[in-house]
């Protein structure tokens, strides 16, 4: 069966361009082109991934991927932005958007981007975390206790929710505490080797993870070494 994908872009041009060429691919394409219109079929179908424009009338993109998050649907999606936004990248990524892509772009970065994001999705972790994970496992560092088999994590006993890369972020961190990981390592283990898309999408779930976990800094945190990458530092009793 073919997997099935929404496009939300109000755009004629580029949404039949966008429907045309993914359709080669093999993909059943969905076009919507008002956002409330676009965000009551997302509500209301599954799909498989949602391209996602941010400007849109009668709702905006982020509106749109902030309520379907809220509503726990977690269907990949990448937002569409002009070129040089990195604001909208940014805001993006922090309210759950899986990849972005900037206007204008080829056919085939987007082919590669929906394709890759298809990967990691399916695959959910990678191989090496994958790999490590242990029924019953638990990692415990500090108050903070880590469950690879559940993808669960607590925080002075209170269960904290995080995005599954967030998750995988973390995980790989605590794997080896106190090792600087450069963006690039941490890329590759979270996102895959073939992933296309900026060395800021690191340090956007790594930003988004310290406001959600608030490390105790007497205990364990998350240090940015600058210019290369982070390391989980624990500190001894």
């Amino acid at each position: 069966m073919a997997q099935r994908l929404l496009v939300i872009e109000d755009e004629p041009t580029l949404s039949r361009l966008l429907s045309y060429n993914l359709k080669q691919e093999g993909f059943d394409i969905t076009v919507e082109e008002h956002g409330v219109e676009g965000y009551e079929r997302a509500s209301r179908e599954e799909f498989d991934l949602i391209l996602l424009d941010v400007m849109l009338p009668g709702m905006n993109g982020f509106s749109i991927l902030e309520k379907l998050r809220q509503q726990g649907n977690s269907t990949p999606i990448i937002i569409l932005t002009a070129k040089n936004a990195e604001e909208e990248v940014v805001q993006g990524l922090k309210m759950g958007a899986d990849d972005y892509i900037t206007k204008p772009f080829g056919v085939s970065e987007l082919v590669a981007r929906v394709s890759a994001v298809m990967r990691r999705v399916s695959g959910h972790a990678s191989e090496e975390i994958r790999s490590e994970e242990e029924s019953g496992n638990v990692i415990t560092l500090g108050q903070l206790q880590i469950y690879p088999d559940k993808y669960e994590v607590r925080l002075g006993g209170q269960n904290i929710n995080l995005r599954p890369k967030e998750f995988e972020v973390l995980l790989y961190l605590a794997r080896k505490p106190g090792v600087v990981l450069t963006r690039d390592d941490l890329m590759n283990v979270v996102w895959g080797f073939d992933y296309i898309g900026g060395q800021r999408t690191v340090d956007v779930h790594v930003s988004s993870l310290r406001k959600k976990l608030e490390l105790d800094p007497d205990s364990v945190f998350i240090d940015s070494i600058r210019g290369v990458g982070y390391k989980l530092v624990v500190r001894p009793k």
